[in-house]
């Protein structure tokens, strides 16, 4: 049985590579039921994310502790067990925080792909926590940008997460003017745990791709329903967005949108991508709040990967 550390797994996964095998572990039907949550207590959270395929099963074990910070310690830790889909040995242990920041940037670069105007420039990544980085990285890759937007409620945030990004070769700049980004924007990425709607559909232009991955809970809100209601809609999975995402379920229960305003699932638009974007002027919008099926496909090119 192989262990995988953080830097590990940063070295041997690069995201178009990874994109690519989510896009194929997709298309193989794999089975991905929904998360399991058990509740240890009154604030600590126990997650359970299984997925398996004809080649591979894997679990990934999540713990949810908000008393952390005030002992020093992260509030979500998580590890990735890998087995042997035939004899169900152990094949690898990982790093399940570095698998998770890795895979949800390659999800939504394969999103973006299919959904982002060929001819998107500029982008907005709302958000300065640890997946901030990664997904501007995702939307650089999709596109060629020509600038790159950092906005955060704390502005030493935002200026820090800019910094690194050029350091890094992106055109990286902390933005203030939250309204004035978005409305400039061709790509939108919110990657925050707001409860509240930050991107205020009345500030989206025509033709921008909206990509929510922040909220992954009901109560949690990155964008308005009026966003959403001028949007074409694609989720990661409808078993997951259906119930566990409020930016979608929401604007349903309110009667702004209907179930059928959502056009396709990941799967089905990476076989049929013109279930995605139909003209320039669409707003796309791609909903995700995590899937199993891409932790199975990271943790099998991982394994490819080191031999």
């Amino acid at each position: 049985m192989r262990f995988f550390s953080a830097a590990q797994v940063d070295a041997a996964l690069d995201l178009d590579a990874l994109a690519d095998a989510i896009g194929r572990t997709l298309l193989s039907q794999p089975v991905a039921p929904l998360r399991h949550a058990h509740a240890l207590s009154d604030s600590d959270t126990l997650l359970l994310m299984p997925a398996w395929s004809a080649a591979a099963l894997g679990v990934k074990l999540v713990t949810v502790m908000p008393e952390n910070p005030a002992r020093g310690l992260a509030t979500v830790s998580a590890i990735y067990v890998l087995f042997d889909r035939l004899t169900g040995g152990a094949r690898a242990v990982i790093d399940g925080e570095a698998l998770t920041l890795r895979r949800t940037a390659a999800v939504s670069l394969l999103a973006a792909r299919h959904l982002a105007r060929a001819d998107a420039h500029n982008a907005l990544i709302i958000g300065t926590g640890k997946l901030a980085p990664y997904m501007a990285h995702a939307h650089a890759r999709a596109r060629r940008l020509e600038r790159l937007w950092i906005w955060g409620r704390r502005g030493e945030g935002a200026q820090s997460v800019a910094q690194r990004l050029r350091d890094e070769g992106l055109p990286a700049q902390a933005v203030e003017d939250l309204e004035g980004a978005v409305r400039g924007a061709d790509i939108i990425s919110c990657a925050t745990t707001s409860t509240q709607p930050i991107v205020r559909g009345a500030w989206v232009r025509s033709g921008t791709h909206l990509d929510l991955v922040g909220g992954f809970r009901r109560g949690m809100r990155e964008a308005d329903n009026d966003a959403v209601a001028r949007a074409r809609i694609v989720v990661d999975t409808y078993l997951g967005a259906l119930a566990e995402a409020a930016d979608i379920l929401e604007p349903i229960e309110a009667g702004v949108i209907g179930r059928t305003s959502i056009v396709a699932e990941l799967a089905e638009l990476v076989a049929d991508p013109g279930r995605g974007r139909m003209a320039a002027g669409d707003i796309t919008l791609f909903k995700s709040v995590g899937t199993a099926v891409a932790d199975l496909a990271a943790a099998q090119l991982l394994l490819e990967r080191a031999g």
